[in-house]
């Protein structure tokens, strides 16, 4: 059985958080539950999106999602290795 919209988020972003990587493609989050269809992940991902929990990040060719804390802190990081 599907989860619901609210466990399905909170799903998400356990596995955006906990991650090797901070940023995921959209179908590393299918694993969060294998019953819900991808395009419904999809939805609820980009709903953490416009509720400001997660960030579309762009390496130029693809776009994937980051917790915001988590691409914050890797921007921060990358701007830091630039400047040396």
């Amino acid at each position: 059985m599907a989860l619901s919209v609210d466990e399905l988020k909170a799903a998400i972003m356990d596995k955006a958080m906990t991650a090797k990587k901070p940023q995921l493609y959209i179908k590393d989050f299918y694993a969060c539950d294998p019953d819900t269809k991808p395009r419904a992940i999809k939805n609820v991902a980009n709903d953490l999106v416009k509720e400001g929990k997660m960030t579309f990040w762009s390496s130029g060719s693809t776009t994937m999602y980051a917790a915001v804390g988590r691409a914050k802190d890797e921007e921060t990081r990358d701007a830091a290795e630039d400047s040396k």
